[in-house]
């Protein structure tokens, strides 16, 4: 018999909580996603309304700032029970390996999360592109000039900023998974999320809002803010936030607690 990993007790014990809730209530599932996309719209509103107002001070700190403030996003989101979609590759992919679902069951649920994330995102970026912070912004503002440049990567990049952006999150997840005391979790996942914003990797759910927020607030007056790019980005993002947190840290994690060794997770 394998030795038990406390880990992956809680994360078998996610996987069979959202099983549950998504076959007996698909409806409260999708809520949940959408939930999601809430506190990342407003994780990515005021990311970006203090960059904006950060770099007209001292040139650069928008960065810095942007970065800071976004990483409460997944603090809501956790905290929140919401379901987001490059978590769940992990949580679905971990599922399979370890037979907690099937493959039909697993897809059903990333991709439903997905779907829900996606018009969670926009729903919620086109109410926020109405408030005062996103008024009359100026065409050369630190938000369009960012979604500009996401918008103009090459695949290449897009995957390989993709990947490292889910590794870095479902780092953060899993370390919340660990850690018992509150003090301790949230600004581990604060510091740990940094990482990927400031670096400006490519997170498929996270451009959710910050496209639509963008689109909505400038009428789509963005260079390269067209179906086909953004099309580019979100398919290019979503193959590798699953190569990083899917596979590299989901699937990797799952076969090393999978031998026989007392060293587990």
């Amino acid at each position: 018999m394998n030795p038990v990993s406390p880990l992956f007790e809680k994360i078998d014990s996610s996987i069979e909580k959202k099983l549950d809730l998504i076959e007996s209530s698909y409806v409260r599932y999708a809520v949940r996603a959408m939930l999601a996309c809430l506190f990342l719209t407003l994780g990515t509103a005021i990311a970006f309304a203090v960059a904006m107002n950060g770099d007209k001070l001292v040139p650069g700190l928008g960065k810095f700032l942007f970065a800071f403030m976004f990483s409460w996003s997944l603090v809501m989101i956790l905290y929140m029970n919401a379901e987001l979609g490059t978590s769940n590759m992990l949580y679905a992919t971990v599922g399979v390996f370890r037979k907690k679902m099937t493959v039909a069951k697993a897809l059903k649920l990333l991709f439903t999360c997905v779907f829900f994330n996606l018009v969670g995102g926009i729903i919620f970026a086109f109410f926020v592109s109405l408030t005062g912070p996103f008024q009359n912004l100026a065409p050369d503002n630190y938000m369009y000039v960012g979604i500009a440049a996401k918008l103009a990567k090459p695949t290449l990049q897009i995957l390989a900023e993709a990947m490292f952006a889910n590794i870095v999150v479902n780092t953060s997840v899993i370390v919340s998974l660990r850690m018992k005391d509150d003090a301790g979790k949230v600004p581990a996942i604060i510091f740990i999320i940094f990482i990927f914003a400031f670096l400006g990797y490519e997170h498929v759910i996270a451009n959710f809002p910050a496209f639509s927020l963008a689109f909505f607030a400038s009428g789509g007056n963005i260079p390269g803010m067209d179906v086909a790019h953004i099309v580019h980005n979100l398919v290019f993002a979503f193959i590798g936030n699953y190569i990083g947190g899917g596979l590299v840290i989901g699937l990797v994690y799952a076969w090393l607690n999978s031998s026989k060794s007392k060293y587990v997770d």
